[in-house]
C-alpha cells in the first residue's frame, strides 16, 4: 500500500507501540449497530480488544472495560467491513498468452501492495478482498484473499488458513475471454470445455498416482505445480472463482462442478436471472456485479439489475462484487444500494458486500459480521450504508484504524479522481505513463519542445 507520510517514521519508533495500543481497548458507544447476524442495534456499544470483537449489545447492558479508549460515535453507524469477492487492485496479473490452462500461476508473485488502488478500497469500506488473475483463460492462476491492512510488503496483507497456507482461490473462465484465434486456445465455448474436462482428469490421475504411491519417492509422479493445484481443487481445499455471464456458459460450469465434485463461485453471471433456478439447486454460491463492462461487451448486453433479486428469490446465495476498477472500490456500498432499487432485500443486499462474500471465501468464521471472537473489522458510517449521501468515515480492521475521512491524505484517496494519492503521477492504465505520453506529443507537435 501507499505508505503515509509518518509511517516510516512509525516504522522506526514506533512499531511496539502498535501493538500495545491494539492491546488496549477500544469502546465505540452510542451508534446504530448493523451486525448483519441480527437486528439492528439503535444504540449500542462495540468493543474491541486484541484486533477481536469482545462484546456488543444496546447501550447500558454492555460492560465497559476499565481504562478503554471510548470514542462517542451517536449519530453514526457501524457495520462490518465489507468483503469484494472479485477485485484486481494491486495491479496483480496472471497467465500470459502461452496456453488457455496455468493453475500453477500466483497471483501472489504479481501484487503491488503499496498501489493506491489499495488506499482507495479502504477509503470505501473494503477490508477483506479477493484479488484475482484476469479472465482471457480457462485457467489462469491463483486468486489471492487479503486483508487491506497498512502494510510495507505483501506478506503484511496475506490471510492465512488454519494449517499456515494462504488463503485464496483458483481463477477459472468460459465464454468469450477465453475465447481466442491465437494457437493453443480454444476457438469454441465446446472445445473451451474439453480442455478443462481433460485437464481436470489429468489432476484425477495425478492424484491416484500419488496415492499408489504411499509416500514411497521413487515412485511419486515427477512434482506437477498446475496438477498438484488442481488437486487441491478436486480436495476442496480451494474454490473456484469462476467468470461466466451467458446462461448457456453458467450451465457448463455446473455441468462440470458436478461431474469433478469441486466447489465453484460464478462471478458476473450477467445472465444468472435466466437460469437462477438451476443455480440455487445446485447450491452454488453467485458473486454478480450490478454494472458490468462499460462500453459494452456482447456477453453483458442481458444483464438485469434485478438479477440479485431473481437469485435471492431461488434461495441462492448472492454476493455482490467490484471488478475494481468496474467498479470504483470507493463505491462499493452503491452497488447494495442499486441491488435493492431493483428488488433485492435490504438485509440481503446489506449481506452481499458483507457476510455472503465472507462464506465465498470461507472466511465466515472470521469476518463479515459483527460477533465476538471475530476480527474487528468494521466501518463507521455518516448514516445509512444504502445512501448516496452517506460517507465512510472510518475503516478499522483487527482494531486498526486505516482510513480517516478527517486525514487530508486520507480524504484525497476517498474523494479524489483518477490517480488519487499516486506519488508519481496519473496513470492511464492501458496507454503508459502519463508523462511519457505528454513528451511524446509535445516532441511530435512542437519538435522536441518539453
Amino acid at each position: 500500500m501507499t505508505l503515509r507520510p509518518l509511517l516510516p517514521l512509525a516504522v522506526l519508533l514506533g512499531l511496539a507501540g502498535v501493538v500495545h495500543a491494539q492491546e488496549k481497548p477500544v469502546v465505540f458507544s452510542g451508534a446504530q449497530i448493523i451486525p448483519i447476524t441480527g437486528q439492528p442495534i439503535a444504540r449500542g456499544v462495540l468493543v474491541v480488544q486484541g484486533g477481536k470483537i469482545t462484546a456488543l449489545g444496546a447501550l447500558g447492558s454492555v460492560a465497559i472495560p476499565a481504562g478503554a479508549e471510548i470514542h462517542d460515535a451517536t449519530g453514526k453507524i457501524i457495520m462490518p467491513g465489507l468483503v469484494d469477492s472479485h477485485s484486481h487492485i494491486g495491479g496483480g496479473q496472471g497467465a500470459d498468452g502461452s496456453n488457455p490452462i496455468q493453475p500453477d500461476v500466483r497471483v501472489l508473485d504479481a501484487i503491488d501492495v503499496r498501489s493506491p488502488s489499495i488506499q482507495k478500497a479502504q477509503a470505501g469500506g473494503i477490508t477483506t478482498v479477493n484479488v484475482m488473475p484476469g479472465s482471457g483463460h480457462l485457467i489462469s492462476g491463483q486468486t489471492l484473499y487479503l486483508k487491506l491492512r497498512d502494510g510495507r510488503v505483501v506478506d503484511d496483507v496475506l490471510i492465512k488458513n488454519a494449517d499456515g497456507s494462504l488463503a485464496g482461490g483458483l481463477k477459472m473462465a468460459n465464454g468469450t475471454n477465453s475465447i481466442r484465434s491465437s494457437p493453443n486456445f480454444p476457438g469454441t465455448r465446446g472445445k473451451s470445455a474439453a480442455l478443462v474436462r481433460t485437464q481436470f482428469i489429468k489432476a484425477q490421475e495425478y492424484k491416484a498416482k500419488i496415492a499408489r504411491a504411499k509416500d514411497d519417492p521413487e515412485k511419486l509422479p515427477p512434482r506437477d505445480l498446475a496438477l498438484e493445484m488442481l488437486v487441491e481443487v478436486l480436495d476442496g481445499k480451494r474454490v473456484v472463482q469462476h467468470h461466466t455471464h451467458r446462461h448457456d456458459d453458467i450451465l457448463t460450469v455446473l455441468r462440470l462442478q458436478k461431474e469433478f465434485g469441486f466447489k465453484v463461485v460464478l462471478h458476473h453471471v450477467s445472465e444468472g436471472w435466466k437460469v437462477a433456478a438451476e443455480i440455487a439447486a445446485a447450491g452454488v454460491a453467485s458473486s454478480i456485479i450490478i454494472v458490468d463492462s462499460p462500453g459494452g461487451k456482447l456477453e453483458t448486453k442481458d444483464l438485469s439489475f434485478a438479477t440479485g433479486a431473481i437469485l435471492e428469490k431461488a434461495g441462492a446465495l448472492v454476493g455482490l462484487h467490484t471488478d475494481d476498477g468496474v467498479t470504483d472500490s470507493r463505491h462499493f456500498l452503491r452497488s447494495a444500494g442499486l441491488a435493492v432499487r431493483a428488488g433485492m432485500t435490504r438485509d440481503g443486499a446489506l449481506r452481499a458486500v458483507t457476510l455472503a462474500n465472507a462464506q465465498m471465501l470461507d472466511l465466515a468464521d472470521r469476518v463479515g459480521s459483527l460477533e465476538p471472537g471475530k476480527d474487528a473489522d468494521f466501518l463507521v458510517l455518516s448514516g445509512d450504508p444504502l445512501s448516496v449521501y452517506t460517507q465512510v468515515e472510518q475503516t478499522w480492521i483487527e482494531g486498526s484504524k486505516v482510513f480517516d475521512l478527517s486525514d487530508p491524505q486520507d480524504r484525497l484517496y476517498a474523494l479524489g479522481g483518477a490517480g488519487a494519492g499516486d506519488a508519481v503521477s496519473p496513470p492511464l492504465c492501458c496507454f503508459g505513463n502519463a508523462w511519457d505520453i505528454i513528451a511524446n506529443a509535445n516532441a511530435v507537435l512542437f519538435g522536441g519542445a518539453q
